[in-house]
């Protein structure tokens, strides 16, 4: 996309899905913005809280073995392997080690796929700790609207973890999955003539029917996060990038702007829309470490963090199928670890992570551009790369 304008064969459209192959994949993933409509999480007018740099040079030989290999292999050659587009870690909340690659830069912002969850599910456990939003009251209490769907009986915990009972395929491979319909709902280009779908992303929740029982078994489903952010919306009366840029991102002294993707109708897209700089997610998992304070400041009830942490039903979780995930569980659309250092990590496809680490006093967040959409292509090297480096600097901290 160089040049004024691109050759016609290195240009990537929107409109005709190459923006999402591999390798344009690699230049959509840093400009969401400019190929479709979106609204701001705004940072305010504030100076940016700075980081402290105290970068080290033993991390790129750090060695760790792959989950399922016999070789060992380093944290630099792990990048490579994970397609990195940009990585940070604190430590003790000051950067130790910082780069980019490929189109982003460190004033640029990236796409945060299903990171978004974590985030909007952090906000949801801010509601509940702070008695705005009852987790054991339905759904439908809030948001009559889907009384009729499958969403209308579930509980509100229920959708924040992810238990709910729901007819939704997320198999990106199959053309017929459920997942195709909602994004199609949430494009927001006009819809051919011969459409007759639901044409936001509210109007589809709508439509979700029942498939098993709530409460049965863990099942990631993207259309729950976008419940969670209309349960938002109702109960604080913004939508969701609002709602965040006033109670998170301007707290945080962030240092740029983010923004999510929205619907025809303006909606942000509370399951995956969200795009931001790096080192503002960095921040934001700070935050987290440290109990929901940053900046001078409690900005997320150090009641939610603590529900976070603890983590969710292990049973329920093992029905969810993730066999390089055993004995996780999944809390407020955060992936709880529940290993020695008590980690827990956002997740977002082709790579996006927020990997905080309590007891190493820890806090790594990677963009990346991988091939294959789903996580557990990437598992093999990213998980046991994060605790590695977690060892490193519990064991030798500066």
């Amino acid at each position: 996309m160089v040049g004024a304008p691109p050759p016609a064969d290195k240009i990537i459209r929107f409109d005709d899905g190459s923006y999402f192959t591999f390798p344009q994949l690699r230049w959509s993933v840093s400009h969401f913005r400019q190929l479709m409509p979106t609204v701001e999480v705004a940072r305010g007018l504030g100076a940016p809280q700075p980081l402290q740099r105290a970068l080290r040079k033993d991390i790129d030989s750090l060695r760790f073995t792959p989950l399922g290999s016999k070789d060992s292999m380093t944290w630099e050659q792990s990048l490579g392997a994970n397609y990195t587009d940009g990585i940070v870690v604190l430590h003790r909340g000051r950067i130790v080690y910082e780069r980019y690659f490929g189109v982003l830069k460190d004033s640029g912002q990236h796409g945060a796929m299903s990171v978004t969850k974590s985030v909007m599910g952090t906000l949801g456990a801010a509601l509940v700790a702070e008695g705005k939003l009852d987790p054991n009251k339905k759904v439908a209490e809030y948001v009559p609207e889907l009384a009729k769907s499958a969403f209308g009986d579930a509980t509100v915990r229920q959708v924040l973890d992810m238990t709910t009972g729901l007819k939704f395929s997320e198999e990106y491979a199959d053309p017929k999955a459920e997942v195709w319909q909602h994004a199609a709902a949430g494009n927001p280009l006009p819809k051919p003539k011969d459409y007759t779908g639901p044409r936001s992303y509210f109007e589809y929740l709508q439509t979700v029917q029942h498939q098993g029982r709530h409460g049965e078994a863990f099942g990631y489903r993207t259309v729950n996060a976008d419940v969670l952010g209309w349960l938002i919306a109702r109960v604080t009366g913004q939508n969701v990038n609002e709602y965040l840029s006033e109670h998170v991102w301007r707290k945080l002294g962030a240092e740029q702007d983010a923004y999510m993707s929205d619907d025809s109708t303006g909606t942000p897209f509370a399951g995956g829309g969200l795009s931001a700089g790096l080192r503002d997610l960095a921040r934001f998992g700070e935050m987290l470490r440290n109990d929901g304070r940053y900046n001078g400041q409690q900005i997320i009830p150090k009641a939610a963090v603590a529900d976070i942490r603890r983590g969710g039903d292990k049973q329920l979780f093992a029905k969810g199928g993730y066999d390089l995930l055993k004995g996780w569980s999944y809390r407020d659309m955060w992936w709880v670890t529940h290993n020695d250092h008590c980690a827990y990590m956002a997740r977002g496809v082709y790579g996006q992570r927020i990997y905080v680490d309590p007891k190493a006093e820890m806090v790594i967040v990677r963009f990346a551009s991988t091939p294959t959409a789903a996580n557990a292509a990437n598992d093999p090297t990213t998980t046991p790369a994060f605790e590695a480096l977690g060892k490193l600097l519990l064991a030798k901290p500066k």
